[in-house]
């Protein structure tokens, strides 16, 4: 079986194995960047995964570091890789803002994701046409571009059609199955569509109830993102109006972590929820 590879992911990789070579070979990024005749922010950027370095770049810092030629042509392999383009940036200009490229690029190559989502339904989770309406509802997306934005997030769920598609585990909010997005009859498909999701294997669907009360997620949304090499450590992504945060520290992933899992223990369960789904839409054909 082959895996999905994506650029995104190889520049991460690059980067913490950029990162981890020159802390074991002492030296500082001053140091790196003077052998290879690029400034200290490059260095920099390379170990941020912040761009995609050119390919003599390292190389220079590959032989500054002392490493053999085995392992000099994988990091190549991974810079060259890295400077590739995804499907979504060749969509066009604003299909999707610029701090969501990382996310779409870390997202084709997943294992798994774990979600908790109070507002919305989980985007590879929606419809067309409850899509369209939660994009409509942005004031700072314009017709055009949200067509563009729509295109993408329709385009992003042909993952759960390939045959290593990753594993979902996402909490609903109670809340956001009721909200009326695109009208009735749009909230009526967009639920139904959640229940044959769930019915799928390697799709578990559990909804928080309101009768849960206070907890620990009342912050927002989040996301935690795991990958099928043990050398790419999960990610949680979390978002707002104007950009996104990604967190990779250890402390900080496993922080997040617990606290899907505390959700997990005071949602219903994936059975109890199909019910409860299927009761709201009940209870809109009767409103």
């Amino acid at each position: 079986m082959t895996r999905r590879t994506s650029p995104t992911v190889r520049r991460r990789r690059l980067a913490a194995e950029m990162r981890k070579l020159r802390k074991e070979a002492g030296k500082t990024r001053e140091e790196a960047a003077r052998y290879a005749d690029i400034a200290p922010a490059t260095v920099s950027r390379i170990e941020a995964a912040a761009h995609a370095p050119k390919v003599a770049d390292i190389m220079a810092l590959c032989r500054f570091y002392g490493l053999d030629e085995a392992h000099t042509e994988m990091l190549v392999t991974l810079a060259r890789q890295s400077r590739q383009r995804g499907w979504w940036q060749k969509v066009g200009e604003d299909a999707i803002p610029a701090w969501f490229e990382t996310y779409v690029g870390l997202e084709e190559e997943v294992a798994e994701i774990r979600s908790y989502q109070p507002e919305v339904i989980f985007g590879l989770l929606q419809t067309e046409d409850y899509a369209r309406a939660v994009l409509t509802a942005d004031d700072t997306v314009g017709p055009a571009e949200g067509e563009r934005r729509l295109e993408v997030r329709m385009r992003r769920q042909k993952l759960l059609e390939e045959p290593d598609r990753p594993k979902l585990w996402i909490i609903q909010n109670e809340g956001a199955l009721r909200r009326h997005v695109g009208g009735v009859a749009t909230m009526q498909q967009q639920l139904k569509h959640l229940i044959d999701l769930s019915r799928q294997p390697g799709i578990t669907i559990q909804v928080l109830p309101f009768s849960a009360g206070a907890h620990p997620s009342m912050h927002g949304a989040f996301e935690i993102l795991s990958f099928p090499e043990r050398y790419d450590p999960d990610v949680v992504y979390i978002d707002y109006r104007r950009g996104s945060i990604y967190l990779e520290n250890l402390d900080e992933v496993d922080d997040y972590t617990q606290l899907f899992d505390q959700l997990r223990a005071r949602a219903i369960s994936p059975d109890g929820s199909r019910a409860l789904i299927g009761r709201i839409i009940q209870e809109m054909d009767a409103s």
